[in-house]
């Protein structure tokens, strides 16, 4: 196509988009490859009554079940960053010392799950709590497909159990609320000027080596014309700090970018809530019950262990089965 490479960013996109489909299609062709030798040796077992080849036939079918399943839950990813590796910050609500171990909590969930995915996870700040917990977190999660799995947990998340923490033994309700932000490359165009940025440098304040808290290389960016501030701390070079924290501002202010263009659309809210205080999208209730609904989709898990494990996936393929 002549003049493809004169608009470099176009080119990257369409490059990107191409992997991503040959990737897509390679996988398909693996898995139905794979459904025909099993089906071939499923035949042969049978009509040689080879009973040991029919269990190991019975055997391979769960991972296979599982691969397809993935398959199809990745056909739904139609959102234009779903392929993206994902930022996600988690802050501490109403609940006090409650409600920081319950960051603690759902931060132990994501990297479960993200470990069971086979993805890579790296926390980039975390901010401990008084007595107990994590008052706030943000970490990246880079994998195929990351920000399409997590945007179905943007919201606030509400815990009700009885506190660990109350010498009473009384339940009590806790919120932690959870921010999902793709991170962009190179072909995302957001302008920030060097001249709108203070940057703070200060010392590391969690584990990292000898070298990290010594020195100054953590990064704190605020951007003045918004007020959003953004910090990292989870590598040893200040540059590389900085650079992460660049992106995290990116996606910060194109995520405002994109809600300012939301409110200007009204029409689009339809049934979804506010992420404000008091509207959680779910709640996890170990007592007087043991269960895990989601307010957007209805769908519900009695095995609360299990998805405080790191099986979220049934709420997601409920998510993306709902949304507009």
């Amino acid at each position: 196509m002549p003049g493809f490479w004169d608009d470099t960013n176009t080119a990257k996109k369409v490059q990107k988009q191409l992997g991503q489909l040959q990737d897509t299609i390679k996988g398909w062709e693996d898995d139905w490859d794979e459904l025909d030798e099993t089906d071939l040796l499923l035949e042969m077992a049978m009509e040689e009554k080879d009973r040991d080849t029919e269990n190991e036939v019975a055997r391979s079918l769960p991972a296979m079940e599982e691969r397809l399943a993935v398959a199809e839950l990745e056909c739904m990813f139609s959102g234009e960053h779903d392929s993206n590796n994902v930022i996600i910050s988690i802050h501490a609500g109403a609940g006090g010392t409650e409600a920081q171990d319950w960051v603690g909590i759902l931060l132990r969930m994501y990297l479960r799950w993200a470990e069971a995915k086979g993805f890579k996870a790296d926390i980039l700040d975390l901010l401990a709590g008084d007595e107990a917990g994590t008052k706030s977190v943000t970490f990246i999660v880079k994998g195929r497909f990351a920000y399409g799995y997590m945007r179905s947990e943007l919201g606030i998340h509400r815990l009700v159990r009885i506190s660990p923490f109350d010498a009473s033994g009384r339940r009590h309700p806790s919120f932690a609320s959870v921010m999902v932000l793709p991170e962009f490359d190179d072909t995302i165009e957001i302008d920030i000027n060097e001249k709108d940025l203070r940057i703070d440098t200060y010392r590391a304040s969690g584990a990292g080596g000898q070298h990290v808290n010594k020195t100054s290389s953590a990064i704190r960016l605020t951007n003045l014309p918004t007020g959003i501030v953004v910090q990292c701390q989870n590598e040893r070079s200040q540059h590389r700090n900085k650079d992460i924290a660049l992106k995290m501002l990116t996606a910060q202010l194109y995520k405002r970018e994109q809600d300012e263009n939301a409110r200007e659309q009204e029409s689009l809210g339809g049934d979804k809530k506010e992420i404000a205080w008091g509207s959680q999208i779910r709640s996890y209730v170990l007592q007087p019950y043991r269960l895990i609904k989601d307010h957007r989709t209805n769908y519900e898990d009695g095995n609360v262990d299990a998805v405080l494990g790191g099986r979220l996936d049934p709420f997601i393929k409920a998510y993306l089965l709902w949304q507009p």
